[in-house]
């Protein structure tokens, strides 16, 4: 059985960028679409005759209905099922993004910083679900995701921007970059791998022992990436091994991009669960589609 896009709606603008960019990448794979929408009733719609609870059962399917219309209409091949949940928005998002190939949600921009925060639902459901998920600002269009034309304007007909995908030799994360090599393959684009390395303390002869570092920190990125490159071999791959903090570095590659990728390592309950520091950048200051990937 396929696994679906899942998409949670919630009536905002930002959602329904969401809604619109998770339809586009459903029919990219070749997948089913999935809306959800959180009930906070605490019960089903159907269950009780209430009059105080008719006005927030009627947004919540009005939701729904709009935002299916609003994706028949924008894409007709994309195959769209809806369900109301009966739970809290963050537990029914994380529930419903378990079951799918990756789960995209709307994030709300700040518009004195050039970035965006994810609000604490966002949050709460990235920190906690096990597949992959996409953040998506409202003012996300078709455009933004292709590089512009020969003039410079926003064009949807030419060829897509670059994926971007942070890595560690030391630690390096299978199902990242299956992730991004696959998204990059999706979109005949091209895909930047970002490797960063810094420089211990060295008293001397400090640009032969940089030299040396550097040196090390690309033959690591090539023994990594060659059974990717071999398995996608459509991909064209640009290496970007940088001296520096990774997340400085990593935001500098995504400027121009499509879509980053950023892994998130699962931790034991006890632990508890968080995005990590470098995700933490990326989400935060990142204008376009982000992508967070949970591994191991």
């Amino acid at each position: 059985m396929l696994r679906p896009v899942v998409v949670g709606l919630d009536g905002s603008r930002e959602s329904l960028a969401a809604a619109d960019w998770a339809a586009r990448e459903a029919l990219r794979r070749g997948l089913p679409l999935r809306l959800v929408h959180a009930w906070e009733g605490g019960m089903s719609p159907d269950e009780s005759e209430l009059p105080e609870l008719e006005a927030p059962r009627y947004r919540a399917r009005r939701i729904l209905r709009d935002a299916m219309d609003r994706l028949n209409e924008r894409c007709p091949q994309v195959y769209l099922s809806a369900d109301q949940v009966p739970r809290p928005a963050a537990d029914a998002l994380v529930a419903a993004g378990d079951e799918a190939e990756l789960l995209v949600l709307g994030s709300r921009a700040f518009s004195g910083f050039g970035g965006f925060m994810a609000g604490s639902v966002a949050l709460a459901t990235v920190s906690h679900v096990a597949r992959p998920v996409v953040l998506v600002r409202g003012d996300q269009r078709v455009e933004d995701e292709h590089q512009p034309d020969a003039e410079s304007r926003p064009s949807a007909r030419t060829p897509y921007r670059a994926v971007v995908v942070g890595v560690d030799p030391a630690s390096p994360c299978e199902e990242l970059l299956g992730f991004a090599f696959e998204s990059a393959a999706l979109r005949a684009a091209p895909l930047r791998v970002v490797h960063t390395w810094q420089l211990p303390y060295v008293p001397h002869a400090l640009e032969k022992a940089r030299k040396e570092v550097r040196q090390a920190a690309v033959r690591a990125l090539d023994a990594v990436l060659g059974p990717w490159r071999a398995k996608f071999p459509s991909v064209e791959v640009h290496e970007l091994v940088e001296e520096g903090r990774p997340a400085q570095q990593l935001l500098q590659a995504t400027r121009d991009a499509g879509l980053p990728a950023v892994g998130r390592r699962i931790r034991p309950a006890r632990i508890g669960a968080h995005t990590g520091p470098v995700a933490h950048a990326v989400m935060h200051h990142v204008r376009c589609p982000v992508a967070i990937v949970p591994h191991e």
